[in-house]
């Protein structure tokens, strides 16, 4: 096969990753976050503490987390025609991928929050603030630049993910691999797959990287007071103009 015919292969299959992969993560965040922090904060000792709802939530993400995704893809063939009304192509490979990695993204989410400073939000309470002014004042700024590497691997992981899901027609890099470079012995378009999934994945690590480590720099050097100063009630006007007098 020529280049020539090789290109809008290519072209289409990198576009179709690109859309899998990007919506794919968009949902993971944002029902994996929520779930993250729920995780925290029903634990034992969190803010919202109960037990009973953090053991049903954690076994449901360690449930879903431990299903291969070829299997996932099919048993979720049902619930994927019933949202996109078909079972191939890109659009329906994003259920599966969105499904597969929301508990995979909300275990990382977990983990980056349990690694913030208790003392900042036993003082943000101590100020008054309930729970949501901790999630939104502490929890998930403080763990930004975790977050930040957690959607990275995430994304590293979709990448893969829609390699399998190409294998039952969704399209993208992995289909070209395996319809070509495997079923017609096209060797030299399957190298070229693997050299652009290979370069994809590494500029997105390496500016997953970049970012947190921005990140991290600036959160080390302002510290946390600016962040707890915005739960500071401003003095009334009134007393500002008596001590001026």
């Amino acid at each position: 096969m020529s280049w020539s015919e090789m290109q809008p292969l290519l072209s289409q299959a990198c576009w179709d990753t690109l859309y899998m992969v990007g919506w794919s993560t968009l949902i993971a965040v944002v029902g994996g976050l929520p779930l993250g922090i729920l995780l925290v904060l029903t634990d034992r000792g969190g803010l919202l503490q109960n037990v009973a709802a953090n053991k049903v939530l954690g076994q449901i993400v360690n449930v879903a987390r431990s299903m291969p995704f070829i299997i996932l893809m099919v048993a979720l063939m049902s619930f994927t025609r019933t949202i996109t009304g078909t079972t191939i192509g890109r659009e329906a490979a994003i259920v599966p991928l969105a499904i597969g990695a929301i508990p995979f993204f909300a275990r990382l989410v977990e983990t980056a929050v349990r690694e913030v400073d208790g003392g900042l939000v036993e003082a943000v309470q101590a100020m008054g603030g309930n729970t949501w002014t901790v999630v939104r004042k502490v929890l998930v700024p403080e763990a930004l630049p975790s977050l930040i590497s957690s959607t990275t691997t995430t994304i590293v992981a979709l990448i893969g993910y829609s390699a399998m899901a190409g294998t039952v027609g969704a399209g993208g890099l992995g289909d070209i691999a395996i319809r070509y470079g495997y079923q017609r012995f096209e060797t030299e378009l399957m190298w070229i797959t693997v050299a652009i999934l290979a370069v994809v994945i590494s500029v997105i690590q390496f500016a997953g990287d970049y970012a947190a480590r921005s990140l991290h720099r600036r959160g080390g050097r302002s510290g946390p007071a600016p962040k707890l100063r915005l739960l500071k009630t401003k003095e009334p006007a009134a007393a500002d103009v008596s001590k001026a007098a």
